[in-house]
């Protein structure tokens, strides 16, 4: 089924389009957090990827304070500096929030939420698992989150899963692995998967980075790990 565009209302009054997937009878719901470079055609395909899982998927544009429908091309980064300069926490959290509630009560989803991200997304995926009570939650190089959101890995509801490329120039090792050093302080269930021969964005089949051997281990994985998490 194609998807539909849906408007949520956030708590700072603002209005947030989203793309909404969604599988005929699903048995979950996920939110997928875009990469820096908008809702576009690659994530609202991951979100119709899902609904063919038997998921409710959306995707919540977060750049909608600054650029509503925001999109652009993946050598374009001059372009969306501005708008990921503008993006607060307390931004991040209301739209994650409004995603949560989206799926928790108009889509029927209570009890059974997950989310995903890319990039950007991906830190944006670990926020959110700091604030909504989710069931799982998963990470693909997710930049940012150290040092600015290390601390909420004592607030995580449920475990996480994250992928890192071995190539990343964006992310270091020594960056990333102070996360699960992190959520092992505090006590949270995580696994962590690095790529060896991937770099930043190798989920991506339309950005110049993409490892295909990687990102087909990484999404059977993504299904297991999810799928897992929302059994009863």
């Amino acid at each position: 089924m194609p998807g539909t565009k849906v408007t949520l209302h956030v708590s700072d009054g603002t209005s947030m389009n989203a793309y909404l997937a969604s599988a005929d009878q699903p048995k979950a719901g996920i939110i997928v957090f875009q990469e820096a470079f908008g809702v576009n055609a690659h994530i609202r395909d991951i979100a119709d990827r899902f609904a063919r899982e038997g998921y409710t998927a959306i995707a919540p544009e977060l750049f909608h304070r600054t650029a509503p429908g925001f999109e652009a091309s993946y050598t374009d980064y001059p372009k969306v500096q501005p708008h990921m300069q503008a993006l607060t926490p307390e931004g991040l959290e209301a739209d994650a929030k409004a995603a949560f509630d989206y799926l928790d009560t108009a889509a029927g989803m209570k009890g059974s939420i997950v989310s995903i991200g890319f990039c950007m997304g991906g830190r944006v995926s670990f926020i959110a698992n700091s604030i909504v009570p989710l069931k799982a939650a998963v990470s693909f190089y997710g930049g940012g989150i150290v040092p600015d959101h290390l601390h909420r890995a004592a607030s995580l509801h449920a475990p996480m899963l994250f992928f890192w490329g071995g190539k990343d120039t964006h992310i270091s090792r020594e960056t990333w692995s102070q996360i699960p050093a992190a959520l092992d302080t505090a006590g949270k269930e995580h696994v962590t998967t690095e790529f060896g021969a991937a770099d930043h964005g190798f989920f991506c089949d339309v950005r110049a980075s993409y490892h295909k051997p990687s990102a087909e281990i990484a999404w059977p994985m993504v299904l297991a790990f999810l799928g897992q998490k929302l059994a009863p």
